[in-house]
């Protein structure tokens, strides 16, 4: 069979652009359902895009290429969308935008979009013999009955969650067309330390302000019996290489100085852990007076003590042995190089006909939402450029 456009990789980019694309498209993938990634995501209930996306949340070798695309389609766009197949949703912290019901509701709202548009789609399906030749790309449908295809997008993402079924498909694909791939490391991903020296204070949580490489977050750090995960931590993750020292601002909003200096004078009686414990957990007090000296009482504080240990709890040096990796990563950092692709439109340069779109591309965004919004924007750059030829 002759197709206008084959996308390869029904995940959420994948399934935006068939559906767009316009003419007769041709959507496969391996997975025996699509959207997988959609499904697990946020809980269960789709972190979709984020209120405050804007291109400084994007991390690549070129800083300035995802900007064309989420200029032309926003997160405003989405919504738009979203509310237009009556998706109720909800904004939680930091312009987070999730669906109130489930995650399925953005897959079955993308399935619709693709029976409206005649788009067929292929699981459990592989792509084999994948090649170009003159003006059209020829490849096979698990190893029997060769298609031809005018123009093919790879919409296969990165190396994040093996479980679900990622491979590095894309960077092999580009490869094969003389694309360069820019080193690639699990990220939006927990650390581990090899001695699990958190392991006594598991499930504890708080705020702290995560620093990576010169790049901070504030928002809640989770303890875990491998080391150490939750949003700030997954967003430092991006930021951090392999022996990398990050920094940690215990109680980021509270000024302890200020505080330890006022109950030295009204409350002196009170031990200092007691103090602390109101604004830290407790069981994270015990276990840092493990390894800080918290003893005594507030009235015998001094300030060049206060000051030491103002300093050893907002200054807390920590190196992770590592990541938890591919495995747990919520996407991967680095990519198909955009070099040679064109920002307005996701085509190769070197390949014409050839696109690639979402996290397949060395374009990384921070935890919450920032991801599915350049999965969309992507798609639409491309869906919009392949519906004009048709």
């Amino acid at each position: 069979m002759n197709f206008d456009t084959l996308v390869i990789g029904a995940g959420a980019a994948g399934m935006m652009c068939a559906a767009h694309a316009g003419g007769r498209v041709l959507l496969v993938d391996h997975a025996k359902a699509p959207g997988e990634k959609i499904r697990i995501s946020g809980g269960g209930r789709c972190n979709f895009t984020n209120l405050y996306c804007d291109p400084h949340a994007f991390i690549s070798e070129n800083p300035h290429f995802a900007k064309s695309a989420l200029a032309r389609y926003t997160q405003w766009d989405f919504i738009d969308l979203v509310d237009r197949h009556g998706i109720p949703w909800h904004e939680k912290t930091l312009g987070q935008l999730f669906c109130d019901n489930s995650a399925k509701d953005i897959i079955g709202m993308l399935r619709g979009l693709l029976q409206a548009s005649g788009v067929e789609l292929h699981l459990q399906t592989e792509i084999t013999d994948f090649a170009k030749s003159n003006e059209t790309f020829t490849f096979t449908l698990n190893g029997t009955n060769q298609h031809t295809a005018r123009n093919t997008v790879i919409a296969t993402g990165g190396k994040s969650i093996p479980k679900m079924g990622a491979t590095g498909f894309a960077y092999d694909i580009a490869r094969q067309f003389g694309h360069r791939i820019t080193a690639t490391e699990p990220a939006l991903v927990p650390f581990t330390f090899p001695d699990r020296r958190f392991a006594d204070i598991s499930g504890v949580s708080c705020p702290a302000r995560v620093t990576a490489n010169g790049t901070s977050f504030d928002e809640a750090m989770l303890f875990t019996h491998r080391g150490l995960s939750g949003p700030a931590i997954l967003q430092a993750s991006s930021y951090w290489d392999a022996g990398d020292r990050i920094k940690v601002h215990l109680a980021p909003e509270t000024d302890l100085g200020a505080t330890l200096r006022d109950k030295r004078t009204a409350d002196g009686k009170k031990a200092l852990t007691t103090e602390l414990a109101r604004h830290l957990p407790a069981r994270l007090v015990d276990h840092l007076s493990t390894q800080m000296d918290l003893s005594g009482r507030l009235g015998d504080l001094s300030d060049a003590r206060i000051d030491a240990l103002i300093h050893d709890l907002t200054q807390w040096q920590l190196t992770p042995g590592g990541t938890e990796g591919y495995r747990t990563a919520e996407v991967t950092r680095g990519g198909v190089a955009t070099e040679q692709i064109s920002s307005k439109t996701m085509e190769s340069q070197t390949t014409p006909g050839l696109y690639f779109i979402g996290e397949a591309l060395d374009v990384t965004g921070w935890l919450g939402g920032y991801n599915f919004q350049w999965a969309w924007s992507s798609a639409m750059a491309t869906a919009r450029h392949l519906a004009s030829q048709t």
